[in-house]
């Protein structure tokens, strides 16, 4: 029956993508194991203009508050059990898995991270030395993260790195060596981090 159930919260990459209705492996596998699963179209998803708009400078803000919204609507219709609340997605999903369990650790019991990105400073960097155009990789990042540069303070409030001191949730971080898209180093750093303020983790996965 739909009630009382254990939730993962499985937000999309991107973030300018949307999931539809039709057929995912991944929350087909975790339903059919007896998980409720809520796939949102967070403010940012490519639904509409309109709601893609709505996440310029909501990265870590109200696109994740979105997520947590969904899941405060599965435990009031009594779907969801609010002790048993995990987050779990890949690329900018990894990235709303760290940021659960460290911007909103109350709401989430656990987190998995598949290439997720946890120091965003870093990562415009990175971007940087990757023989990108500066000025587009800053126009794209800025956008969605409400930024005016690497330097900007402002990254440190939504960067998962720098609030590892919040978390109190297992932690899984999965991540490929020779990502193109989301260095290693982002999955690295994040166990380091986490290691040295012993929280409960799994050793990364990598392939």
């Amino acid at each position: 029956p739909a009630h009382g159930l254990a939730l993962i919260v499985l937000p999309h990459g991107g973030p300018a993508v949307r999931d539809t209705a039709e057929f995912d492996w991944w929350s087909q596998a975790l339903a059919d194991q007896g998980y409720a699963v809520l796939q949102p179209n967070y403010r940012g998803s490519d639904v509409s203009e309109s709601l893609l708009e709505a996440g310029f400078g909501q990265w870590g803000r109200k696109m994740q508050t979105d997520l947590s919204d969904g899941v405060d609507y599965l435990v009031k219709q009594g779907i969801a059990d609010p002790a048993k609340v995990c987050i779990v997605g890949g690329s900018y999903g990894g990235y709303a898995a760290l940021a659960g369990v460290t911007l909103q650790p109350a709401v989430y019991r656990c987190a998995v991270s598949v290439a997720g990105i946890s120091d965003l400073a870093r990562m415009l960097h990175w971007e940087g030395r990757g023989g990108n155009d500066a000025r587009l990789v800053d126009r794209y990042w800025d956008r969605f993260w409400g930024v005016s540069g690497s330097d900007d303070p402002r990254l440190d409030a939504i960067s998962p790195i720098k609030h590892v001191d919040a978390v109190r949730a297992p932690v899984l971080l999965i991540h490929g060596r020779d990502d193109t898209v989301v260095p290693f180093e982002q999955s690295q750093i994040m166990f380091d981090a986490l290691k040295k303020g012993q929280v409960t983790l799994s050793t990364p996965m990598t392939v």
